[in-house]
């Protein structure tokens, strides 16, 4: 159909006239229900006729696609100055049916590791709990990595205790300790709570629990008499050195005007 107006000449042409000489692939498969298509990815692909050009030779003036399927770079800021390409691994296209077991690496039990300067016989300082403050004399490091510590108990009040050596300070000042046998049953089984097991309390005997609880714990003869062994062996080395029993009864702190990083411990 033509028609003409003010000179100018307009031709319509029929859509059915146009599908027979261009044809329309649609890139989406079709479906055989809702995410599932009629041919497999395989069917698919032998049909589309890639297969034939896959391995064909370079061609003029198309420049050759990257391989690098399996990661994909992005550019990451890093402060304010600079950039930095960061790789990142791109997510499978394919996962298992069934969940594939892994093998399970189990962590080997690392020894702790201590300070240099926390050697038995040192003179620490205590930072941390209701001891901070308080002088003590380390016995030996224990397997958990936590130090055995006393006062003596006679001096300070300091008991045989666990401390945890990230809340200790530790001065120069060293008494020698090679003669002091220990007992082999001070480890970290010693110090353990026992763990008590019952029936459950009812609402009268928990509220009762508190009150209890804040009763003054009993000390077993045992614990007792460990502390007379070891403190009787300590006590003689430290009364050779002379002001050494006040400088452990001494109570620690800092005033006024002075600061930890100028003292020298």
């Amino acid at each position: 159909v033509s028609t003409q107006s003010t000179g100018a000449s307009l031709t319509l042409i029929h859509p059915s006239s146009q599908c027979e000489t261009h044809h329309n692939f649609s890139t989406m498969p079709k479906l055989l229900a809702r995410g599932v298509p009629l041919l497999s990815r395989s069917a698919r692909y032998k049909k589309s006729g890639k297969w034939a050009v896959k391995h064909r030779g370079p061609v003029e003036g198309q420049v050759k696609k990257s391989k690098n399927i399996s990661t994909t770079k992005t550019e990451k800021k890093f402060g304010k100055k600079g950039t930095r390409t960061v790789v990142r691994p791109r997510s499978p296209r394919f996962y298992p049916t069934e969940d594939v077991p892994k093998k399970l690496y189990a962590r080997q039990p690392r020894p702790p590791k201590v300070r240099p300067s926390l050697v038995p016989g040192a003179v620490l300082i205590v930072l941390a709990g209701k001891l901070r403050g308080k002088r003590v004399v380390l016995l030996k490091v224990l397997k958990s990595g936590l130090l055995l510590i006393t006062g003596p108990y006679k001096i300070n009040g300091v008991p045989l205790r666990r401390v945890n050596p990230r809340y200790v300070i530790t001065t120069s000042t060293h008494i020698d300790v090679s003669g002091v046998e220990l007992p082999s049953t001070l480890n970290d089984e010693f110090f353990k709570k026992p763990i008590q097991t019952g029936p459950k309390k009812s609402q009268e005997e928990f509220f009762e629990g508190d009150k209890k609880d804040k009763q003054k714990k009993q000390i077993s003869p045992e614990r007792k008499e460990l502390q007379k062994t070891v403190d009787n062996q300590i006590l003689p080395v430290i009364g050779k050195e002379q002001y050494l029993k006040e400088y452990l009864n001494a109570h620690f702190s800092l005033n006024k005007g002075e600061y930890p990083h100028l003292v020298k411990f």
